[in-house]
């Protein structure tokens, strides 16, 4: 029985890495209200690129606040792909005697 669980623990955190890997190669696009700011960020939370209108290269403060609020959208959008992907990776841990109350349900 040891065995058999030792054996599935090593298979979930096989999966759980495989899809940490995985995380970094979904990517996705924010954009600003105004669409003068674009953001591509991976799921893994890995800002990728920042693309910004030259228009507002001239007024710093309102670049300021459209890059915080842009940057701020991709990353929880980032987060609730993340946790979502992981949740989904371990469910397979959850499903073991003595560990489903770790994960929470």
């Amino acid at each position: 029985m040891f065995g058999d669980m030792m054996g599935k623990l090593q298979e979930a955190q096989q999966k759980m890495e495989e899809t940490k890997e995985r995380l970094k190669t979904i990517s996705m696009v924010e954009e600003s209200s105004n669409g003068k700011i674009k953001v591509v960020i991976t799921a893994a939370r890995e800002i990728k690129d920042i693309q910004i209108d030259e228009s507002l290269l001239e007024d710093t403060e309102e670049l300021s606040d459209h890059l915080v609020l842009t940057l701020n959208k991709a990353i929880q959008k980032a987060d609730e792909v993340n946790e979502r992907e992981m949740q989904g990776a371990a469910s397979g841990m959850m499903n073991m005697p003595g560990l489903d109350g770790l994960f929470g349900k």
